[in-house]
């Protein structure tokens, strides 16, 4: 499958409205809502990461390839923060210590092995997490089980890059092992239980690095033997506090509503 190129699934997923057709559910309240609503911080903020690259991917493909997985991305994330309230409140007119996004997410994009090393981590987890709660029902299961479909192919479109970036050239080999090693402090905070949901994520960890493990092994990679979190990080996204570059990208998401507020056209 091409970096473009979306199977017959994850095009019935990403079609326009299948994502968003949930958003008419009532409010949720209490846990779930919190729980939602940094699920729906997770994919918000990913997506304006993945944004940056419109214009700047390495290759055209790529180009396209990147918008679209940002696109159900911000799908998601529309769904889940209607659920809990104003989706165009809460993406611009928050503050930094009220979203609670992991931290995983925000990273700066770096270069195209970062991004995919990121991206790799995150889509293997959302998949897991996407699969577990349309298998248990409840208020989050409609968007999971289509949301589910897309996200294979974000996790396929990671696993490709890692192939070819791990099993490539010299120079692709060391900055794929660069990027695993530096992002790997980051993915033990997916894992943090989520007061609200009806998945314990802890119990998703196993599966998710035996999946991990396996894609890095075939690209020839090592999978990092340090810590997956920092004293200092663990939890902290979900709790409200965000690396420096945080601060950036919401200056940069949240400029144009604030600079003309109730703005429309």
């Amino acid at each position: 499958m091409s970096a473009t190129e979306q199977s017959p699934a994850a095009a019935e997923a990403t079609a326009p409205g299948s994502i968003a057709a949930e958003a008419d559910a009532p409010l949720l309240e209490g846990a779930a809502r919190a729980a939602a609503r940094a699920l729906g911080d997770d994919a918000l903020i990913l997506a304006q990461r993945l944004g940056e690259w419109a214009g700047n991917a390495p290759v055209l493909e790529e180009d396209v390839a990147l918008t679209n997985i940002a696109l159900d991305l911000l799908g998601q994330a529309r769904t889940l923060l209607s659920l809990t309230g104003d989706e165009d409140e809460l993406a611009y007119l928050r503050e930094e210590h009220e979203f609670h996004n992991v931290q995983l997410v925000e990273q700066p994009n770096g270069d195209f092995a970062v991004t995919i090393a990121r991206q790799l981590y995150f889509s293997v987890y959302q998949e897991l997490l996407y699969a577990a709660l349309a298998e248990e029902g409840g208020d989050l299961a409609p968007l999971a089980a289509k949301a589910v479909k897309e996200v294979a192919y974000h996790r396929d479109h990671a696993e490709q890059w890692t192939l070819r970036l791990g099993d490539g050239t010299e120079e692709s080999h060391r900055r794929m092992q660069q990027a695993l090693d530096a992002l790997w402090r980051h993915t033990g905070e997916l894992f943090q239980p989520l007061r609200g949901l009806a998945v314990e994520l802890p119990a998703l960890r196993e599966r998710w690095l035996e999946q991990v493990t396996a894609v890095v092994e075939t690209a020839t990679l090592t999978v990092p033997q340090g810590p997956d979190s920092t004293p200092w990080a663990a939890g902290a996204g979900r709790q409200g506090v965000h690396t420096e570059s945080f601060g950036r990208l919401l200056a940069e998401m949240q400029y144009l509503h604030r600079a003309h507020p109730g703005a429309s056209w």
